[in-house]
């Protein structure tokens, strides 16, 4: 089990792996990040290889990814996991939001995902869901950082909206009328699990 302690002295002035082969995730966290840290890394960029997520929490695969990141490159990483946890499902698919979504070949198709998850509660009278996104932030010495942010709406159907990715054309952020794929990608920065979390992550580190 990874140590996990903080130093108050530690900076981001310099390097920051991103470790993630998601360019959809990537995107999101440059644009972010931009101006924060003057060199981030992708991980296609690092050359990382994927990183089996045999974690059974968020926290878990976030930090088996980061600490993969930190021992391929030596820099300071920061990965996430992240998932959409329907309460009709009782948090499922949770941290196998990516697995639904796949086929017998490993090809991803949300659609087929989304269908299935309308399926199991299109009976039911409780539709609310949330995302989650974990940021574990792993240092060469073995320190890690984990933070968390989420977004509370309900599941609608049928899938609405051509932006965002995964799971957003199914997902109403509370307050709005609009699913997340239906949003700008300014619109969804203001509000998404993920710009959440790296809002509070440049509070803590930047």
């Amino acid at each position: 089990m990874i140590d996990i302690a903080i130093k108050k002295d530690y900076a981001l002035d310099d390097t920051l792996i991103v470790a993630t082969l998601n360019e959809g995730k990537v995107k999101e966290i440059n644009q972010l990040l931009k101006g924060r840290v003057p060199n981030i890394i992708s991980g296609s960029e690092a050359n990382l290889d994927d990183v089996e997520e045999t974690g059974v929490t968020f926290h878990e695969n976030a930090a088996l990814k980061a600490v993969a990141a930190v021992k391929a490159t030596g820099e300071i990483s920061l990965a996430d996991d992240s998932g959409l946890a329907v309460e009709a499902l009782n948090g499922d698919p949770g941290i196998y939001s990516a697995r639904w979504a796949e086929d017998e070949n490993g090809n991803r198709d949300f659609y087929k995902a989304m269908d299935l998850i309308w399926d199991k509660i299109k009976d039911k009278d409780d539709h609310k869901a949330y995302f989650i996104t974990v940021l574990a932030l792993a240092f060469p010495d073995g320190h890690i950082d984990y933070i968390e942010g989420r977004v509370y709406g309900t599941i609608v159907y049928p899938p609405r909206g051509d932006n965002g990715f995964g799971y957003d054309p199914i997902f109403q952020p509370d307050g709005e009328t609009r699913t997340i794929a239906e949003m700008t990608t300014d619109e969804k920065q203001n509000i998404s699990h993920r710009s959440k979390a790296i809002k509070e992550f440049i509070n803590k580190w930047c």
